[in-house]
């Protein structure tokens, strides 16, 4: 599988940005997409991903009410929708893909398959 990035790039702090992602193959049942970050200086951490069959989604608390996953169906592929931007959503965005188990669902090792990154900077 592999993941294609696009979206990003530079926003004022309350803007609002959108990433996509797609997978070159099917999706399957279990099969969860969704979105890491890595901020300057940081670890990589959980953003948002929803499970493809079903549409469950989960949100790291920073950005709840604020960010929003959906899927794509006929393009294999999620969005997030990020609106409200805050200088701290700074950081290099990594699509991801994989079926984690229910402890893993936030944790980076339930993912097998990783996109490239893409940038995502917000100024103040």
């Amino acid at each position: 599988v592999q993941l294609q990035a696009s979206g990003g790039g530079l926003v004022q702090a309350g803007g609002s940005l959108r990433l996509s992602c797609a997978a070159t193959a099917r999706t399957f049942s279990g099969y969860f997409m969704g979105w890491f970050r890595q901020p300057p200086g940081k670890e990589r951490e959980f953003v948002a991903v929803v499970k493809w069959n079903g549409g469950s989604t989960y949100y790291a608390d920073s950005v709840k009410g604020r960010f929003t996953i959906s899927r794509e169906y006929a393009k294999n592929a999620v969005n997030l929708e990020m609106n409200i931007l805050k200088p701290e959503d700074t950081a290099v965005y990594y699509c991801v893909a994989g079926f984690p188990i229910s402890s893993s669902v936030k944790r980076r090792e339930g993912y097998r398959y990783w996109g490239q990154g893409t940038q995502v900077t917000v100024s103040s």
